[in-house]
């Protein structure tokens, strides 16, 4: 490895650290070079600025995952018989592949793009769509045809709200096994826990659309 690629490794293994621990707005990019032992200017030098550099963490990560995510939904559609609880079902896959690029690598995974929602990192989803937008249009379309009566909005915020699901149940995991072995005597809810949240999400989903909108919104008009 070359001095320039050992002190670029460095830089993002240092800002993937600080940035799942404290999120992208409380790290400044002192603390990263001090942790890296580089100096301020090296990130300018390898990633342009502190947004590039965050770009560049998460790529690592959607490198692995987003491909992984096309196979399995080409899989799943090939097949001819999409539902909800398939596609969801298609994630699990690519989230223990990110194993691959650290211990880990899922709930990292996860807590990047949890703060890439709580502090608006708007370039994040720019940065993601244009290099990888097709998967997420092509998982995106699957939803839709196994929720046909759905319109594009109700499943814009019910695929949301499924996320945040997730990401609440990845960050919150040790809690919540700890809670349930001690109020239930479960030895092992790690077992199936997985399953659990899954089963709800696709649920959550996938369930019928709630009346008190449309009264709402006649309401309104």
């Amino acid at each position: 490895m070359s001095k320039a690629a050992k002190t670029s490794e460095q830089i993002l293994r240092a800002a993937e650290k600080l940035f799942s621990e404290k999120g992208f707005e409380a790290t400044s990019l002192r603390e990263i070079t001090q942790s890296a032992d580089v100096n301020l200017a090296s990130v300018n030098y390898h990633f342009g600025s502190k947004k590039g550099l965050i770009q560049a963490v998460v790529e690592r990560y959607q490198r692995v995952f987003m491909p992984a995510l096309s196979a399995e939904l080409k899989r799943l559609e090939d097949q001819g018989n999409v539902s909800t609880e398939g596609i969801v079902q298609c994630f699990v896959g690519p989230l223990a592949a990110l194993e691959q690029v650290c211990a880990g690598g899922a709930e990292i995974y996860l807590k990047l793009l949890g703060y890439g929602y709580s502090e608006i990192q708007g370039h994040l989803r720019k940065f993601t769509m244009q290099r990888f937008g097709d998967v997420v249009q092509h998982a995106f379309r699957l939803f839709q045809t196994a929720n046909p009566s759905f319109a594009t909005e109700t499943l814009f915020w019910r695929l949301h709200f499924a996320l945040g699901t997730v990401l609440f149940a990845q960050v919150s995991a040790r809690a919540l096994i700890e809670i349930a072995k001690a109020d239930f005597a479960d030895p092992n809810p790690e077992a199936y826990m997985m399953q659990r949240l899954l089963a709800y999400v696709a649920a959550g989903i996938s369930a019928p659309e709630a009346t008190f909108l449309s009264t709402t919104r006649s309401k309104v008009v």
